[in-house]
This record gives structure tokens, sequence and C-alpha cells, in this order.
């Protein structure tokens, strides 16, 4: 595969995103690629484009071909920087937010919407002029933060991605203030030409005060007892895994099932 890097400035210029695309060696198909972006790259870009770069070697055999990744990270050498915390939130209260770790007064917050424009409109379009790709196969993956920002994309902008993958999603941040936009998705109702979504959980996630579990479980089930045509919803529990140690074997699930 190859790596390319570049800069990008959001629409109002005030932030600046380090994007990485991993391209295969291989000719694109007629369709052109499908394209994975993932959030949080800093952390997790090396692991997601090995993943598709091996699996994508033997189509055959992992129902995986080869795919473009594309990671949204940041211009900083911290696998997690603060400034994803503006990026994939909403408008949040302080005085409900939980215990900053470290006792410290928690990032800006609230930029989610921005965030998507900058995808659909800067960021999608760049990637469409710069290599072939399959505009009816594209993946959007998030985890934790990234993985609310990822059910906020689903419920605000269905159409954006074919397939969505949320992993230990934070649905209690800012008291669970996403269920108003899940509540706004599942009240319009329409039917999707095909939308896929894999929520997913680290089995020792189970008890942590943010219930993390519940919340994903729960979330999956509601979704689904929606019936709603050409949605597709898939909640899966990694046993014996954290809230970091399920990234390996959940990239690996998530190519496998936007591959699907």
């Amino acid at each position: 595969m190859h790596i390319e890097e570049k800069l990008m400035r959001s629409e109002d210029g005030n932030r600046t995103y380090r994007i990485r695309i991993a391209r295969p060696t291989q000719p694109p198909p007629p369709s052109g690629y499908p394209v994975l972006y993932v959030l949080d790259a800093n952390a997790v870009f090396g692991t997601a484009a090995e993943a598709v770069n091996v699996q994508g070697r033997r189509a055959d055999k992992t129902g995986v071909v080869p795919s473009l990744v594309v990671g949204i990270g940041y211009p900083s050498e911290e696998p997690f920087p603060p400034d994803r915390h503006y990026d994939f939130t909403l408008d949040s209260d302080p005085a409900v937010l939980p215990s900053h770790p470290r006792g410290e007064q928690w990032p800006p917050q609230g930029g989610a919407r921005q965030f998507l424009s900058f995808l659909e409109r800067c960021l999608k379009p760049e990637i469409a002029r710069s290599y072939a790709v399959d505009a009816s196969r594209q993946t959007l993956f998030g985890h934790s933060l990234g993985g609310l920002f990822t059910l906020y994309a689903l419920f605000a902008s269905p159409g954006a991605f074919r397939t969505y993958i949320a992993g230990s999603p934070s649905i209690h941040w800012n008291k669970s203030s996403i269920f108003a936009e899940e509540a706004a998705f599942a009240s319009r109702g329409e039917a999707d030409d095909e939308l896929r979504l894999l929520i997913a959980v680290g089995s020792l996630e189970e008890n942590h005060k943010s219930r993390m579990v519940d919340h994903a479980r729960e979330l999956s089930e509601r979704l689904t007892a929606l019936k709603r045509p050409g949605l597709r919803v898939e909640y899966r529990s990694f046993e014996d895994d954290n809230h970091v140690s399920l990234l390996p074997g959940l990239i690996s699930r998530a190519i496998r099932f936007a591959a699907g």
C-alpha cells in the first residue's frame, strides 16, 4: 500500500486536520475503491490500514476488497489530542459532564455539526477528486467520543455514508443528549437504499458508571425495532476486552462488516 498525507483546514479556517490516506497497490475496480474513513487517526490509522491491506490481498477468502483508508487526525503526536472533543460532540453543558480523570477542565465542546459539514463538503469531495472511489461504498469508523459522533452522523445525515461503525460510543455524554438526535431520526421514518450500523463494546465495560454496554445494547435494540426498510443493525460484544483493547478486533470486524 502507499501512504500519503496532507493537511486540510476546516471550512471556517480555524482548525487543521492531518489527513492520511492508505492507497492499495492494486488498481481500482471499475466502480472505484470502497473508502473507510477513520476518526482518531492519530491512534488507529496504522492498525486500520494494515488490516485492510492484509485482508484485501485475498478478497476471495476474506470478502474484503482493496480499499482506500482515510484517516482524520490532528497535527499532534498525541494518540487522542484534545481537539477531538470539540469535533465529536454537540453543544454540552459543563455542569453535567463527567469528572475529568485528571481533575482538569474538559476541552471545548460542541463542534460536531461543523465537523460533519467538513467531512461532507470538504474531505469527501477532495478524496473523490484525487482517487477513483465508489460513492456507494463509504464507511465511517469512530470509537468512544468518535463512536458518539458516528451515531450523530448517522442520525443527522444518514446518506453521507453507507456503513457506520460505532465502537464503545460515549452515549452517556452530556446526559445522553444524542437521544434527541436518535428520536428525530426515528420520527422521519423514511426508507434507506441500504444503511448499515455496527455498534460494538468490550465485555469488560459492563460495570462502568457510564452504562457503556447497556446504552449500546439498548440503542441497537431500539433501532432494530424500528424495522426501517434498508437499515441493518448489528450489536457485538468483544469478550474479555476493555474500552481500548477491543480496537484491533473491532477494526477487523468493521472492515468485514462494511464489505458484506
